[in-house]
């Protein structure tokens, strides 16, 4: 039968289907083979003539056919799953039914009504082979009967597998067969590489998108607070239900850490073949992050280390999240990182030799799973900071982030980028690692610099703060807080990026900035923390900073006499309003050098999608403070009483984040349009909030000034002699002087470090799961799964 007649009969009954308003008998397999016999269709065929409005029209006017055709296409699975698909015919079943049950699916989820239709069991329905099977087997609801062929085709030998059959008569029998031997690929746990074959990755991938389909009816849900609403068909899949659940999770997290986009090491390869490993790993990094969701809403961590061994003894019921918080030898966590750097990497270096590797677009899924990496496996988070391999994830995160940091579109990345650092940031060791000179130059629109990793993280944080958009504002603490829990640690920093700290002192501690909102003073007490953390413990080599702070002294100073009367408020207030509605000038030191090969930020193209997300909890819910003790250690520091705030926090020289971020009382689950809106009317309606002298006098006594006060105090006579008696305007010598200083016994007592690590807690929960689907709904174009589908975990906006 020729491809067009396939695609013709197909169409016919596909038609009858809608039309025929008698119910069709699951028994007439004369009209139900005709939707999976003899179709050489492909995917996008099924998607093209299959369409919305009739789907919709079946579940509606004929629901029974409906409920049948997915009961015929499960059976099918079903018998392919117990025979082995031993030949082509039956492979060609298989793929057909897997194609017609992605089509379909979505509209079964989104109609409220039919959301528990693969959760019911059906007498007679699922029980192909009924006298094979133990009778209780045969009431399984379908949708596990589903979830498990699926795993076993997965793992089906000339299928989807390299076949182990010695000779012309041995028959693999799929009951007896151990997955564990069939691994896709070598890594994690395994060690040989089967032979690629092409036929195979397609194949899986087919499988691999209907799983993911039937695991996305979590977009079907609104987003709630309540996170311990876990996704059934995940909870099923990954649970000792599915005797496959080892050796998947390691197939997929191989497939994808062992991949390759150069085309197998020869450059330009990958223009001479059609790559199929490209989108199997694709839908196997997709698979991983969102079956990685640890149940209930509470922390999953042992509390103390003495506990880690009872807390792996039981471990959480999803075994996927199991397995990967159980990964512990070096050779596997070397693997994984080493291939997630790689795949990271792989856009930049595409500058490079342009078109010499395959350009791969799946940097925010492997960011997700380098994130859910790092949650549930402590031991990995330790290994990644014990050497500089860091950096190779630091590098490619710093170069996304200046990437889309003028694309609204792309916001959700800017948070991912952002939250990785800053959990890396709450290890002492993240800190050190940036220390390391920053030699590689990947193409950037920034300033050119001699220096470190701490400069390049520096310089592109302050290019966020001052040239992305509206909507990066929410992120500005985050950013801070990464500085201030890396700054202790900093040796030496550049002339370049000192600079870019002091304006961002000079732009965040103008009077109408400061006045504007409750929580704007905030971001100069993170700055001056970070001050003084690197004057007191790493005065020496930071002549760069010491010397910009001289320059700047007079922000210091109109800082330390901030006009708190209600005059001068309205004023401040006033000029606020001559001022264009971006957050800090963009006029910026020396800002006119860029580096060589760079390209600007572009914001997105008109017309491009992007799915909303759920607001992000402010910094205080996201991290709890740790002081670092003599030996390293750290400790938590309790939540203090708002009451009682104001005496403790101006004695220890920090910030008093928590006590008044109004943010306290802030519901977290908004859309990001619902946020927009309250921003807008906040700002329009002075009655919410308005500055007033006592809320001024309240934060302004607590401004920890006293050790850069004291430096001026004793670096500034000495400066000014040394340039009057040399006659000097040269910066070099100055620098070479305050090389040599030491404040030792001039300064304030050091005050105790304070890091704020990153706590896991419901809102982020909540925002990784609505950012994640809204990628994967993004990303699955060809063929479109959840296209125009009445979605409600997220909204889907045209920029």
């Amino acid at each position: 039968m020729g491809s067009s007649d396939s695609k013709l009969n197909f169409r016919k009954a596909v038609i009858q289907l809608t039309t025929k308003t008698q119910p069709v008998e699951a028994t007439d397999d004369a009209f139900w083979d005709q939707f999976w016999a003899d179709t050489t269709t492909t995917v996008q065929d099924v998607f093209a003539l299959v369409p919305a409005a009739e789907i919709r029209a079946v579940r509606e006017e004929s629901p029974s056919n409906l409920a049948t055709l997915c009961y015929k296409a499960v059976e099918k699975l079903v018998q392919g799953a117990e025979s082995g698909c031993p030949s082509e015919k039956e492979k060609l079943v298989i793929l057909n039914c897997t194609r017609i049950l992605t089509r379909i699916l979505p509209y079964i989820f989104e109609d409220q009504d039919w959301r528990g239709f693969f959760w019911s069991t059906v007498p007679g329905a699922g029980r192909a082979g009924a006298d094979e099977m133990d009778e209780d087997e045969g009431a399984r609801p379908l949708a596990e009967s589903l979830l498990l062929a699926i795993a076993d085709l997965l793992f089906c030998p000339d299928f989807t597998v390299h076949s182990h059959k010695r000779g012309p008569d041995s028959v693999e029998s799929m009951h007896s067969i151990d997955s564990c031997e069939y691994i896709w690929e070598a890594g994690v746990g395994f060690a040989q590489s089967p032979p690629l074959n092409y036929i195979h990755d397609l194949n899986r991938t087919e499988l691999l998108r209907l799983l993911l389909t039937c695991f996305s009816e979590a977009m079907y849900l609104p987003s709630s607070s309540d996170n311990s609403v876990l996704n059934p068909w995940v909870t099923f899949f990954c649970s000792t239900e599915n005797r496959h659940a080892l050796p998947l999770f390691t197939s997929l997290l191989n497939v994808v850490c062992a991949y390759d986009p150069v085309g197998y090491g020869i450059p330009y390869n990958h223009l001479l073949f059609s790559d199929y490993r490209e989108q199997l790993v694709e839908q196997a990094v997709q698979i991983l992050i969102v079956t990685l969701e640890h149940d209930g809403g509470g922390p999953h961590r042992p509390p103390s280390p003495s506990s880690i061994e009872e807390q792996e003894a039981t471990g959480p019921e999803n075994l996927f999240v199991n397995y990967l918080s159980r990964i512990h030898r070096e050779e596997d966590f070397d693997f994984v990182l080493k291939g997630l750097a790689r795949l990271l990497t792989n856009p930049l270096t595409q500058t490079y030799l342009p078109n010499s590797t395959k350009k791969i677009q799946f940097h925010q899924e492997l960011l997700v799973l380098f994130w859910k990496l790092c949650d549930f496996n402590k031991k990995f988070l330790f290994f990644v900071l014990k050497s500089s391999d860091v950096l190779d994830i630091l590098v490619p995160i710093l170069y996304y982030l200046n990437d889309a940091r003028a694309d609204q579109s792309r916001v959700g990345l800017m948070h991912i980028g952002v939250f990785i650092l800053l959990l890396l940031s709450g290890e002492r060791n993240f800190g050190v690692r940036l220390n390391k000179p920053y030699s590689i130059h990947v193409p950037m629109d920034i300033p050119v610099f001699t220096g470190t990793h701490a400069d390049l993280l520096i310089v592109v944080f302050h290019k966020i703060i001052t040239t992305g958009h509206q909507r990066l504002q929410p992120l500005f603490d985050c950013l801070l807080t990464i500085i201030v829990n890396v700054s202790p640690y900093l040796k030496s920093l550049s002339m370049v990026a000192a600079n870019k700290l002091l304006h961002l002192l000079e732009a965040f501690s103008t009077t109408w900035f400061l006045f504007s909102t409750a929580q704007n003073h905030h971001l100069v007490f993170f700055l001056l923390e970070a001050f003084n953390n690197i004057i007191q413990y790493q005065f020496d080599g930071n002549c760069n900073l010491v010397y910009a702070i001289i320059r700047k002294r007079n922000v210091f100073h109109q800082l330390a006499n901030l006009p708190s009367d209600p005059v001068s408020i309205q004023k401040a207030l006033q000029r606020k309003k001559g001022k264009t509605p971006d957050v800090i000038s963009r006029t910026s030191s020396q800002e006119t050098v860029s580096m060589e090969g760079s390209h600007p930020a572009v914001p997105a193209e008109p017309g491009t999608l992007k799915a909303t997300l759920v607001a992000m909890p402010g910094i205080d819910k996201l991290t709890e403070k740790s002081q670092v003790s003599e030996d390293g250690t750290m400790v938590s520091v309790p939540k203090k009483d708002p009451s009682l705030c104001a005496d403790q926090s101006a004695a220890a020289g920090t910030s008093d984040t928590e006590s008044n971020s109004g943010r306290d009382n802030e519901d977290v689950f908004y859309t990001e349009a619902e946020m927009e809106r309250r921003r807008l009317s906040s700002a329009s309606s002075t009655s919410c909030w308005a500055p007033s002298q006592d809320w001024v006098l309240s934060w302004k006594c607590k401004l920890p000034l006293q050790t850069i006060m004291r430096l001026l105090q004793v670096l500034v006579p000495q400066v000014e002699k040394i340039c009057i008696d040399k006659g000097l305007t040269d910066e070099s010598e100055i620098l070479k002087f305050l090389q040599h200083g030491t404040l030792v016994g001039l300064l304030p007592v050091p005050h105790p470090i304070l890091i704020r690590k990153y706590q896991a807690n419901a809102g982020t929960a909540m925002w990784f799961r609505t950012y994640m689907w809204g990628v994967v709904y993004l990303r699955n174009v060809d063929p479109p799964i959840w296209y125009d589908t009445d979605v409600r975990l997220f909204e889907i906006q045209r920029m």
